[in-house]
């Protein structure tokens, strides 16, 4: 079993920074891909990026360039670094974990998640 917790939301300013923290338990966690979603008021949750075992990563058009997702095998944590952020960019935001070898940006591809983090960001 694999739990997931995230933290490191807050409320912040446009064009801030911010990096969000998911700590992972469960003995797989440095052969698993790790993404994050993220679920913005009256929307469908959404994929924001991911991070395979061997540190290969994507990420959805809106935050290439912005947004950076890195792992830390050691401790068991994948991070989500977010700069030049936008009111757009509002919403809970979730870690997953997926044991396929491949998995996309598909919700179903993921087997745990997290509780969900908030990020607002004010104009």
């Amino acid at each position: 079993q694999v739990q997931l917790v995230e933290s490191g939301g807050g409320l912040v300013q446009a064009g801030d920074s911010l990096r969000l923290s998911c700590a992972a338990s469960g003995r797989t966690f440095s052969t698993q891909t790790m993404g994050w979603f993220r679920q913005a008021p009256g929307k469908e949750r959404e994929f924001v990026a991911n991070i395979n075992w061997i540190r290969t990563t994507s990420y959805t058009d809106s935050v290439k360039g912005r947004f950076t997702v890195s792992r830390d095998n050691a401790k068991n944590m994948v991070y989500l670094q977010m700069s030049s952020l936008k009111p757009d960019d509002t919403a809970v935001y979730y870690c997953a974990a997926s044991n396929l070898v491949v998995p996309g940006a598909l919700e179903q591809q993921y087997a745990y998640w997290g509780q969900g983090t908030q990020v607002t960001v004010s104009s």
